[in-house]
């Protein structure tokens, strides 16, 4: 999940990272020799971590890391959105979204808080993919968020 997030790839994008990089492989804890994940496994795993709220859990605990390794003053956070395509349009949680000049799309939406000096990611808040951007933002800020760099959606 957080490889999907960080690199803006879909679950069919990830499966196929996972196979072609072995830093991808290596980061989640994969042998070489080991069988990597089908795509509908990573929104099995997304769907059991948000019924049992451990999504923000997870990355509250990755982002203190961060931070501990990382300290600096925060000048302020960009707040955006990105789709992530489902991988199963028989997911109840997702939705359709269409944006002009793009193919609709069935899947989720995730709002991406990041420090602005950084980039490092410090908050994720996971919608159907058709929730307006404005229904999640303050989600996606952290504590202390500092100036808030976003898009007119966000207002």
């Amino acid at each position: 999940m957080l490889l999907s997030v960080w690199y803006n790839l879909s679950d069919v994008k990830l499966a196929e990272a996972l196979d072609d990089r072995s830093s991808f492989r290596t980061f989640c804890g994969f042998s070489s020799s080991e069988p990597m994940p089908e795509r509908t496994a990573f929104a099995r795993f997304r769907k059991t971590l948000v019924e049992r709220q451990l999504d923000k859990v997870l990355f509250d605990a990755i982002t203190a890391q961060l931070k501990a390794k990382a300290i600096r003053v925060k000048a302020g956070t960009l707040v955006d959105a990105t789709i992530i395509a489902s991988a199963s349009e028989d997911d109840c949680e997702t939705h359709w979204v269409k944006h002009k000049g793009k193919p609709a799309v069935h899947g989720f939406k995730a709002h991406v808080g990041a420090d602005a000096d950084t980039t490092l990611v410090e908050e994720v808040a996971i919608t159907p993919a058709n929730i307006n951007h404005g229904k999640a933002g303050a989600e996606a800020l952290p504590d202390v968020p500092g100036e808030v760099f976003a898009d007119s959606a966000y207002q």
